[in-house]
This record gives structure tokens, sequence and C-alpha cells, in this order.
């Protein structure tokens, strides 16, 4: 693959994750932990595919073969962490749900 269409499946599967955690958030809010808890699965597998491009690209530049930087692929970082993060703060917030 080259970097343009790796840095765009990675932006695809990185917004997918959090518009997955971002559903759940609000399955949770209505009471709907099963429904919260299936979406944030769909989320962790969004987020493992973007995980393991990055992670090609990383062993990559390991093996001397380093990755021409761009705009567009610093974005696909920004969208793989934020996902990340909203994501693991998405399922505190439902674990406070829960327990209210």
């Amino acid at each position: 693959m080259d970097i343009e269409t790796i840095a765009m499946s990675l932006v695809g599967n990185a917004g997918e994750a959090r518009s997955l955690a971002f559903e759940a958030l609000h399955e949770a809010k209505k009471g709907e932990f099963e429904k919260a808890e299936e979406l944030l699965k769909k989320s962790h597998k969004k987020n493992l595919a973007a995980h393991e491009l990055q992670t090609q690209l990383i062993c990559e530049e390991a093996n001397g073969n380093s990755t021409e930087m761009s705009l567009l692929m610093v974005h696909a970082q920004d969208h793989l962490m934020t996902s990340l993060l909203a994501r693991e703060l998405i399922n505190e917030l439902i674990d406070i749900y829960k327990k209210n």
C-alpha cells in the first residue's frame, strides 16, 4: 500500500472507532448497557485495525525504511490517538453510568 492509502485507512478506521465509542456512550445514557458494550467492542476492533497499520509503519521504519511525513500522515495519527483516548474515557463514563 502506498502511504496515502495507509493514511486514509488510518483515518477511516480511527474515525469509525471514535464514532462507535460515542454511540456507545449515548446508549449507556439511555441505560442500554448491553448495546453500549457491543458498540465498544466494534470500536475496539476498528482501533485495532488502525493500530495494526501504524505498527506496520513503525516496523518498516525500524528496518530502515522510513516513512515520508506529510500533513496527511500527521492528521491520520491525530485521528488514531484521539479515537483511542475517546474510547478509554468513554469506557470510564459508561462504568459511572452503570453505578448510578
